[in-house]
Formats: C-alpha cells, sequence, structure tokens
C-alpha cells in the first residue's frame, strides 16, 4: 500500500479529491485507492504488486476481459496510422452498421465520447423534435453528469450522500421531472399534469447506479405505452446494458423498443466511445441536417472506433459469450443467496445478467427507496473483507458487479470462498 498511498497524496494536492471521478476515491470506504499498474484478462493489478480478481471491469466495458488481444491489436494497428484526424473515416461507417444492425431502435447514430455526452445530445434531439421543453427521469436512475440529469441521481451521488449538484441552476433543473422506479402511478400522475410539454423520458431499462435494479413485469411495456400516448420520446440509456445483456441490449432482452437509445462502454471495447441513435426523423433534427447543434473534436476518434469494432466483432461472432458470463454470474447470486438464508442476513441480491448487486437491507430492493436504505457500515466492512481477499469491487453499495466472459472457474471459486467468508457474522 505504501505506493497506492504515497500517489494518492500527491494526487490529492492536485486534483479534487485525488481522482478523475468521484467514486474512486474509496472515500464512502473509509479507504485509499489502489493505483493501478496493468490488468490481463479478469486480473488487475497495483503498484504495490496485489493481484486482484476485477469485478469493476473499468466500470463495464471490459465484457471480454483486459487486454484481449484482438481489441489490443486492432488499436495499436490504428495508432501507428494517426490518433485522430477530426475527419470522416471507414471505420464510423462499419460501426454504426455493426450498432444499426444489433440495436433494434437505432435507425441513425451519432458517435460521440462519453455516456454523458450521449445522453445530453439525445435528450437535446428529442426536445428539439417535439418542441417540448420538460424531460422525466427516475429517482436512482444516473445518466451522466449534465445539468439537467442531476436531479436524484444515482451512482456517485448516493455514494457521497449529494441529493443534487451545486452549480446547477435551479431554473434548468426545474425542467427535470422525476418518477420512482418501477411505479408506474408515478409516472402516469406527471403526464396527466404535464403531458403536452414533456419531450422525452430516459430511463435505464435495468436500473444499475443505484445498485442493480431490474424493471418489475409490465414496467417497461408501460413506459412504451404511456409515452406513445402523449407523444413523448422514450429513450433508453443503454450505456450499461447495451451489448452486456446481449448483443441487442434490454431493449432485445425485453422486447420493448424505445424511440432513442444511448449506448457507452462496451462499444468502445475500453476506450472513449459512446453513441446515440433512433428513428430516423428523430436523428435528422441533428445537425449539419436539422437545427439541433451537436460536435466534438474527437467524436469517431479512429482508435476507439477501432476497438469498438474488434470489440463487437467478437460478441457477434460468439454470442457463447454472453451465456457463459451469465453462468458464472449465476454462480455468484447463488452463493450471496445461501449465505443470506443459512445467516438470516438483513440482505437481499439482484441480478440481471452478468450484473449483479449485494444490497445490505432486507429488501426486496425494487426502486431508489428500497436502495437507500442500505446499511453502508455493513457494506464498507464487506467491501474491506473483499479487497483484502483479493476481490477488487466497486467501494459503493450503490454499483454493480460486473462479469465478464473470461472470469474463469478458478476465479469464481476464488471469490465464493471470499463472500463466505466476508458474510460471516
Amino acid at each position: 500500500m505504501e505506493r497506492s498511498e504515497e500517489l494518492f497524496r500527491q494526487a490529492c494536492e492536485m486534483m479534487p479529491g485525488g481522482v478523475s471521478s468521484p467514486v474512486r476515491a474509496y472515500r464512502s470506504v473509509g479507504m485509499t485507492p489502489r493505483f493501478i499498474e496493468r490488468a490481463k484478462g479478469s486480473h488487475i493489478y497495483d503498484v504495490d504488486g496485489h493481484d486482484y480478481i476485477d469485478y469493476i471491469g473499468s466500470w463495464g466495458p471490459m465484457m471480454l476481459g483486459h487486454a484481449r488481444e484482438e481489441v489490443v491489436d486492432a488499436i495499436c494497428q490504428a495508432v501507428y496510422r494517426g490518433t485522430s484526424y477530426g475527419a470522416p473515416t471507414e471505420g464510423e461507417v462499419t460501426l454504426c452498421e455493426m450498432i444499426i444492425d444489433a440495436v433494434p431502435s437505432v435507425e441513425m447514430v451519432r458517435l460521440v465520447n462519453s455516456g454523458t455526452e450521449a445522453v445530453m445530445s439525445a435528450i437535446r434531439a428529442a426536445r428539439g423534435y417535439t418542441g417540448r421543453d420538460y424531460i422525466v427521469k427516475f429517482e436512482g436512475c444516473y445518466h451522466g453528469h449534465a445539468d439537467g440529469l442531476l436531479v436524484k441521481a444515482g451512482s456517485g451521488l448516493m455514494t457521497q450522500n449529494v441529493p443534487d449538484s451545486a452549480g446547477v441552476p435551479e431554473a434548468y433543473a426545474s425542467k427535470t421531472l422525476t418518477a420512482v422506479y418501477n411505479d408506474l402511478e408515478s409516472v402516469e400522475h406527471l403526464f396527466k399534469l404535464y403531458g403536452d410539454q414533456i419531450g422525452a423520458l430516459i430511463v435505464e431499462p435495468v436500473a444499475a447506479n443505484m445498485g442493480v435494479v431490474l424493471p418489475k413485469p409490465g414496467f417497461l411495456e408501460g413506459l412504451r405505452k404511456i409515452t406513445e400516448d402523449y407523444g413523448t420520446v422514450l429513450i433508453f440509456d443503454e450505456v450499461i446494458t447495451g451489448f452486456r445483456l446481449g448483443y441487442s441490449g434490454a431493449q432485445g432482452k425485453y422486447n420493448v423498443i424505445p424511440d432513442m437509445t444511448t449506448m457507452g462502454k462496451i462499444i468502445g471495447g475500453g476506450m472513449p466511445l459512446a453513441a446515440y441513435g433512433g428513428k430516423r426523423e428523430i436523428m435528422e433534427m441533428v445537425a449539419p441536417v436539422g437545427p439541433v447543434y451537436q460536435a466534438g473534436t474527437l467524436s469517431g476518434n479512429p482508435t476507439a472506433v477501432a476497438a469498438g469494432i474488434a470489440t463487437l466483432d467478437i460478441l457477434k461472432k460468439h454470442p457463447e459469450i454472453y451465456a457463459y458470463a451469465e453462468h458464472q454470474a449465476e454462480k455468484l447470486e447463488k452463493t450471496f443467496r445461501a449465505c443470506i438464508e443459512n445467516q438470516d442476513l438483513d440482505c437481499v441480491c439482484n441480478r440481471a445478467g452478468s450484473l449483479l448487486s449485494l444490497f445490505f437491507t432486507k429488501g426486496p430492493v425494487e426502486n431508489y427507496h428500497d436502495a437507500a436504505s442500505s446499511d453502508l457500515e455493513a457494506f464498507k466492512q464487506y467491501f474491506s473483507s473483499m479487497l483484502s481477499d483479493g476481490i477488487y469491487i466497486a467501494p459503493s453499495q450503490f454499483e454493480a458487479l460486473f462479469v465478464s466472459g473470461v472470469h474463469s472457474d478458478e476465479d469464481i471459486e476464488k471469490t465464493v470462498a471470499a463472500i463466505k467468508r466476508a458474510l460471516m457474522k
């Protein structure tokens, strides 16, 4: 820990909290973050020489594990041709074709650099298309750090107990209406009051930023009907679920097709890349075709695009990766459930495919309020035990475990043993 502690001390002098993104700071668990030196497959290694089984996976992108040979080769070949052109490339066309082929809702797509940028741009396009100002989001769903979306957001904001962000004008936030996840009545109430003014409703089809919370049967279908009835654009934020719950994402899994979709993480293969897309008539509102302006110097960066193409190509050709990752995640779920039952713990485990979360609350966990009732001190103790056993999980109760297609049986066996030790009374 000596090297990580020294680096963190230096970083705190130069960077807010010593990190480039808040949850990495380990503040909620009262520890010093591990500074990572390298990663390979399902393992990650810190600067002090510790080897961890990684269930963060760069917060979701590493479905194929770290430093996958085909992806690394694609990146290297792209780098030798030049790291950035600020001009159209054939790779962009190829990647966009792959996204359109895979995601049912997408007829046109625009490449950007981050999930935040994708969501911000999709909402702007939806507002431009409908001519309406209001949007609806759900408590505990995190859609990036754009001003109008930092209202009852999840992820790092829940971890730090910051309900809203300073610096967001009240007039801007007032255009965001919040509903309760898995509660259609709360949605219907908002639409009865503001329906003809609501341009977009955005939702994580499987919530993963207050921990993993699955949609109840009929919830997504209900959102589709309400938004159709009011002429509102339905946006699925699939930055996490896209190309993870299956090659067609959550919308393919649940067979509910939104008007627009935001994507990130896996589509960049670990590089900074994201996208938003949807119906042609909505996307044709975006400049230079339409009046909704959105641009980016590094959008469609050739190195990131090369990584994305290589990653999606592997996933398309090898759908068994999804079945394998889900099978490995199911083993962890069974261990959590057995520990909860055998020791009568006030915990609940939620899983969707290769995503899962253990909540330190009696459950069920179906919305933000349920997740927020978790015992954070109990999570802190669990986290410390897991980390000391070489299991690298998110330092927050309100994040997911990301199981990849390369977590081996040996990895799972070691993790199962660590879980049992961490949850023993």
